[in-house]
């Protein structure tokens, strides 16, 4: 006992020390099948990360939001002007607010379609909706060729179900199910069991799948146009002086895509033979043009009218509007004539129109060979198909030529055409009429009809010749509106399965013991569940009689019905 108290000692310590192993660990030794302590792979979490942002770019959350965005993202593009729709409303815009316009530009305000984040947010939404629909695509394509799946064991956990004593034939099974277009196969157990099972509704999902493919042809169609078409407006006169051909200076406005040069362009010419409009209770019913035109393959005439364009390898032109086209003939005071046609713009459903004559050359003096100075001449002018001379209104309320006039208002001066500056050829400047440059001739509106003569005071007259029609035609090169097209025919075809059809299941067992069941499943929601399970288990055991709802069935949760 001794010799074990003196080794007691050698043992004791404090708590701390009897708590420690004093045992150090060894490092284990590398080789082929120790490769050591695990480093990081900072390419599989590269990997890893962008799985994680693909999967969530590509989720329909995503992608709504992407829609959401590009909606919102367009909003700039019709609140400020834009430089491929008018490039002359930016310099006004410009001139208006000389602060903000610069900041706006550099943030593409008047470029808004062509913006890299408007592109940017229509790249990620084709993504995000392509990568929606390939997985779902993959998926639906594998259910396609897939059997029915098998009923469960306990049948009666469905929503729907029914237990018949007999009379339920597998060959009736069979037929009816092929002949209500049910998807099913036939399925033996080892203990004698006979299974049918029955799918129907894939027509939802490849509605649905459609319809997310036809938002992508809608994007590319819009997105073709926006890159690659063109316009231009322009309004054609009757007869062989009006005639124009297919350049940016003869359009009164035009619009270019992104990647559309000017000299792009087919080459055509055209002219406006005649013009007809018919018009029903003050509206107009039918316009018929009648034009002549010249390409570089042939030349001929063509009845143009509303939604009958005339074609050019893919440009079409069209007739999208009529007016009234004024002729005089100005003799200013020293004898020399000048004959204007001047379109003229309508106000109202009348088509009282308004316009202007300006004659920046007139007055010349053939003794001096000198324009006299200030002595420019123009007429503001409003024209009236039709005037009622026994009342006190100018203006008239048909939009015939059964009495059309000409209500002027004369000024002399300088009409401010030397100073380079864009204006109206519709209207007379007011900013010369208000600093002075232009006097006003006549206090009062003179009225005068065809054939009739405005007198001025220095001489000169303006002579109502006659008024010609004239067509508002639209040129335009559109690649993308075949696609468009395209995309909304599959919308508005895939729509109607997508909300019509519903994916339901369908069962049938017939057990050993000689009892048969039939179970249902609706994939969606689907009222209609019960009432068509019930009728294809008549159709099949036709002894079977479908319960009557009492008032204990309708106050029972969804579960198990037999």
């Amino acid at each position: 006992m001794d010799h074990l108290h003196q080794l007691a000692p050698r043992h004791r310590g404090s708590r701390g020390d009897l708590a420690v192993s004093t045992t150090e660990a060894k490092p284990r030794p590398t080789g082929p099948n120790n490769p050591g302590p695990r480093k990081s792979r900072p390419l599989k979490r590269l990997k890893s990360f962008g799985r994680r942002w693909w999967h969530q770019l590509t989720s329909m959350r995503t992608a709504l939001l992407l829609l959401l965005a590009l909606a919102l993202a367009a909003i700039p593009g019709s609140t400020f002007p834009q430089r491929s729709v008018s490039p002359t409303d930016v310099d006004g815009y410009y001139t208006e607010h000389p602060d903000l316009a610069p900041f706006l530009d550099k943030l593409w305000a008047f470029d808004v379609y062509t913006s890299p984040w408007f592109s940017a947010i229509y790249l990620l939404l084709m993504v995000s909706l392509v990568g929606c629909i390939i997985p779902r695509l993959r998926v639906h394509l594998k259910a396609l060729r897939a059997a029915p799946p098998q009923a469960p064991k306990r049948m009666e956990i469905l929503p729907y179900h029914r237990s018949l004593a007999a009379g339920a034939n597998q060959g009736r099974a069979r037929a009816v199910l092929k002949q209500r277009r049910w998807r099913h196969v036939v399925r033996e157990d080892d203990d004698g069991t006979v299974t049918v099972a029955a799918e129907k509704g894939y027509l939802r999902e490849s509605g649905n799948l459609l319809f997310h493919t036809s938002i992508i042809f809608i994007l590319v169609g819009v997105a073709v146009g926006s890159l690659f078409s063109w316009y231009g407006n322009r309004i054609l006169s009757e007869g062989a002086a009006s005639g124009f051909c297919n350049n940016l200076q003869q359009y009164d406005d035009y619009g270019l895509g992104a990647y559309v040069d000017e000299t792009d362009l087919p080459r055509f010419c055209l002219q406006l033979d005649s013009f007809k409009a018919e018009f029903t209770d003050g509206g107009p019913t039918a316009y018929d043009a009648q034009v002549s035109y010249e390409n570089e393959d042939e030349t001929g005439s063509y009845n143009l009218r509303v939604n009958h364009p005339l074609s050019f390898d893919g440009t079409d032109v069209f007739l999208i509007g009529h007016g009234y086209t004024a002729v005089v003939t100005y003799t200013d005071r020293y004898g020399n004539t000048q004959t204007a046609r001047q379109p003229f713009l309508a106000m109202d459903a009348a088509l009282n129109s308004e316009g202007a004559f300006k004659f920046p050359d007139a007055n010349y003096n053939p003794d001096t060979g000198e324009v006299d100075q200030d002595a420019e001449t123009g007429f503001d002018a409003i024209l009236v198909p039709t005037y009622d001379d026994s009342t006190q209104m100018l203006i008239g309320s048909e939009p015939e030529l059964n009495n059309p006039v000409l209500a002027l208002t004369a000024y002399q001066g300088n009409l401010g055409l030397a100073d380079g500056q864009p204006e109206s050829v519709y209207s007379i400047n007011e900013d010369q009429i208000a600093s002075g440059n232009l006097d006003q001739l006549n206090d009062e509106v003179e009225v005068i009809g065809v054939g009739d003569t405005m007198e001025l005071e220095d001489g000169s007259s303006l002579s109502f010749d006659a008024v010609e029609q004239y067509a508002v035609l639209q040129v335009r090169h559109d690649p993308g509106g075949p696609i468009v097209l395209a995309g909304a025919v599959i919308l508005l075809t895939a729509l109607l399965p997508t909300l019509a059809v519903r994916r339901r299941r369908y069962w049938i067992r017939w057990n050993p013991d000689g009892t048969v069941e039939t179970a249902g499943l609706g994939r969606n929601d689907f009222d209609g569940l019960d009432e068509e399970c019930d009728e294809l288990t008549a159709l099949i055991a036709p002894d079977f009689e479908p319960p009557g709802q009492t008032e204990s069935d309708a106050d029972e949760p969804i579960g198990s019905k037999s």
